[in-house]
């Protein structure tokens, strides 16, 4: 590898490493609310299916992001080393990580007496506030104002109510 690509490799590598944490679990957490809301809609199944469909939807999307970073880095003609490849997994693993809150309130919703539905509602207000706290993480991180973290919390709990609005659309 040239010491241009070492250079952008660093550079990238460091931008990433301030935010990939929290926007592969911001965007993580809204693939899992989404996949509750379009399984939640199509009518009776068991728990383990939903939670079974969350992991995996989230390594589908993981290795989808890896992919797409990996052929964007052929495509700018970067060398790919054993390195960057675990850098780009790593990088992007959150938002398999962001699947496991919404599927473990899954597994957990029948100890708390929660039928099926109570089970999807759980698991969606797990997803949200995944959302909305990873967002406010990655504004702290980057050093915003109290304000703009507000902000960021914000946005993304209109998002979460969005998909919730969905959810109530689909199912009734």
């Amino acid at each position: 590898m040239s010491e241009a690509e070492h250079t952008a490799a660093r550079s990238h590598s460091a931008e990433r490493g301030a935010h990939a944490d929290y926007t592969g679990g911001v965007y993580g957490s809204m693939l899992a609310a989404s996949v509750i809301v379009g399984a939640g809609s199509l009518g009776e199944f068991p728990r383990l299916e939903l939670v079974l469909l969350l992991l995996l939807t989230g390594v589908a999307f993981w290795i989808a992001h890896v992919h797409a970073h990996l052929f964007g880095a052929r495509l700018a003609e970067l060398s790919l080393d054993r390195a960057i490849v675990l850098r780009v997994c790593r990088d992007e693993w959150p938002i398999v990580k962001a699947a496991v809150p919404p599927a473990v309130a899954l597994a957990v919703s029948p100890l708390l007496g929660l039928d099926l539905s109570g089970s999807l509602w759980l698991a969606l207000a797990v997803a949200v506030a995944g959302q909305v706290g990873w967002s406010a993480a990655a504004a702290r991180r980057a050093g915003a104002s109290w304000r703009l973290v507000a902000t960021t919390a914000t946005v993304n709990l209109l998002l979460g109510l969005l998909i919730i609005a969905f959810k109530i659309y689909l199912t009734h």
